[in-house]
């Protein structure tokens, strides 16, 4: 969907904002209150597994959750960034550092600038001074594109949402005219700061719904509407660290995404729909928020585990290939593909690793042998678990297990690990190993 100005008639059709008193939001709080249940769960899940970790871990989950919340931000609007020079700009904002940090261009720092400022800074008001500021860090040359855009300011021409072949346009919205949107975003921001109106799920998603249908920008609303919502979902977990991405979930359903906030923007003020359907979105970046924290956790285990071995820099980088998320299972094979190297010299990276205690060989096989990544010292591998097994929810393979005889933990696993399960080439204790290795390499 794009953007584009006009100076022709009013249309006919009626918006929401063309109803009197269209911020007066309503939307069925017992239809809602499973959704806020399970959404509320699934993020104190999370939090409860962040609060197993140290200080410089939760650093680098927060430092791939919002560089992922920035580069699928900007992806919903047909803009690819860097994503490691993302991940760079982040971190060096963050006072920490991550493997292979690069020099940022001026215009992805901004867009960091905005981003933290949005979800670092939660307790300072919202302000149309601050606003301006991230718009202008959005768009730091004035243009969009080819376009000469009004930049730190409000629009001053119509605006409306259109989509396909010129000739043949589908207008999907059309915003409030330019006169008025200084007073809808007096109101907004008024909402906003209110001390009365409470941080929320629920405001979260009226707030990014509320700010998107005044549209007050020539450009960048989307952006600037999602780290609205973020500030909201930051000033209700009352912290500065983003441990799940709501923009990459949107991202991954933008479809349906556009077709709710249409719906919304064409309805009568009942947000019923349109907040279950963010609700559950919420839960879904959740969900995969605690595959992305595994990943990040137990490499950073493994390394910690094995800071004191000396690898090639060859050995180093397929090992992060594969701590990464590289789907592939580690046998010579694969690990010829990945280094692009002879079968017989990724038999020898293999080998040199194993003789260090970095991987084990899985025990009975012969041909084409494969390992598994030895997170943790093996004498602390499986004392702490017990009553593992797997199970299924919404079609997703889910591994369960007891940790220390209290908690029960849950992570969803890849279709890889499951295939290698169901082939005896692990063991349901490997999988127990892997993806919780950071409660015990922790230790």
């Amino acid at each position: 969907m794009i953007m584009v100005t006009f100076a022709e008639t009013k249309m006919r059709m009626k918006y929401i904002h063309e109803i009197e008193n269209w911020t007066d939001f309503r939307w069925d709080a017992v239809q809602l209150s499973d959704p806020i249940a399970r959404t509320n769960r699934a993020i104190g899940y999370l939090q409860g597994r962040l609060s197993a970790i140290g200080f410089d871990d939760q650093m680098l989950a927060t430092v791939e959750s919002v560089t992922n919340n920035i580069v699928a931000s900007s992806e919903i609007e047909g803009i690819n960034l860097n994503t490691a020079e993302v991940r760079s700009s982040v971190a060096r904002k963050l006072g920490t550092v991550v493997p292979n940090m690069r020099e940022a261009t001026h215009y992805i720092d901004g867009v960091v600038e905005m981003m933290l400022d949005a979800v670092m800074n939660y307790t300072q008001a919202l302000t149309h001074e601050r606003l301006f500021g991230w718009h202008a860090s959005l768009f730091p040359n004035g243009k969009s594109g080819n376009y000469d855009l009004l930049v730190g300011a409000y629009r001053k021409e119509g605006m409306q949402v259109v989509s396909g072949a010129f000739g043949r346009e589908r207008v999907h919205y059309r915003a409030p005219d330019a006169e008025l949107v200084q007073a809808e975003m007096d109101k907004f921001l008024a909402w906003f700061n209110d001390r009365d109106v409470s941080p929320s799920l629920i405001k979260s998603g009226i707030a990014h719904f509320w700010f998107v249908c005044v549209h007050p920008f020539d450009d960048g609303n989307g952006r600037i509407g999602r780290a609205i919502a973020d500030m909201v979902l930051s000033q209700t977990d009352a912290s500065k660290q983003r441990f799940y991405s709501m923009s990459l979930q949107i991202s991954k359903e933008k479809k349906e995404y556009y077709r709710m906030l249409e719906r919304a923007q064409r309805g009568d003020g009942d947000l019923t729909e349109w907040l279950g359907w963010y609700l559950r979105c919420v839960e879904r970046a959740v969900e995969e928020s605690n595959v992305m924290l595994s990943g990040v956790l137990n490499k950073a285990i493994f390394w910690r585990t094995h800071s004191g071995v000396v690898v090639t820099e060859r050995e180093r980088a397929v090992l992060n290939q594969y701590l990464g998320g590289y789907e592939a299972k580690v046998s010579a094979k694969n690990w010829s593909k990945i280094a692009n190297v002879s079968l017989d010299t990724a038999s020898r990276d293999l080998k040199d690793l194993m003789d260090k205690g970095m991987v084990t060989p899985v025990q009975g096989r012969v041909r084409d042998v494969s390992y598994v990544l030895n997170y943790t010292k093996k004498d602390m591998r499986m004392s702490a678990f017990s009553n593992s097994g797997l199970f299924q929810r919404d079609g997703k393979d889910y591994l369960s297990t007891v940790y220390k005889g209290g908690q029960k933990l849950e992570e969803r696993i890849t279709a890889t690990d499951k295939s290698r399960l169901e082939q005896s080439e692990i063991s349901i204790d490997d999988l127990v190993y892997k993806y919780f290795a950071y409660l015990i390499g922790g230790e």
